[in-house]
């Protein structure tokens, strides 16, 4: 079982920089490859990026390419989300998520466990 726990949320001008920690707790956190998905009011939760149990391959959604980097902490058990130039659109609550196996993944079904989530507030 792994817990996760997300924070770094908040309201942001357009233009503007957030960074997201989820924080992991269980079972060994590094075999886990981890991602960050998204869900905006009346819309399916949305893949944003993903990485690999090493760090060494991470994976975009097209909408965030150029602008947001995934990144993690083995030592620390954390993953991370910078997000840069931020935009209205970018709203949503952002969710963590870890996957058995070796495999990334960018499908919400491919995930095991979630965290509760963070609200992202990109103001015009």
């Amino acid at each position: 079982q792994v817990q996760l726990v997300e924070s770094g949320g908040g309201l942001v001008q357009a233009g503007g920089s957030l960074r997201l920690s989820c924080a992991a707790s269980g079972r060994t956190f590094s075999s886990y490859p981890m991602g960050w998905f998204r869900q905006a009011p009346g819309k399916e939760r949305a893949f944003v990026a993903a990485i690999s149990w090493s760090g060494g391959r991470t994976y975009y959604a097209d909408s965030v390419k150029g602008r947001f980097t995934i990144s993690r902490d083995n030592a620390k058990n954390t993953v991370y989300l910078q997000m840069n130039s931020l935009k209205p659109e970018d709203t949503a609550v952002y969710y963590c998520a870890a996957k058995g196996g070796t495999l990334v993944a960018t499908e919400t079904r491919q995930y095991d466990y979630w965290g509760q989530g963070t609200q992202v507030t990109v103001s015009s």
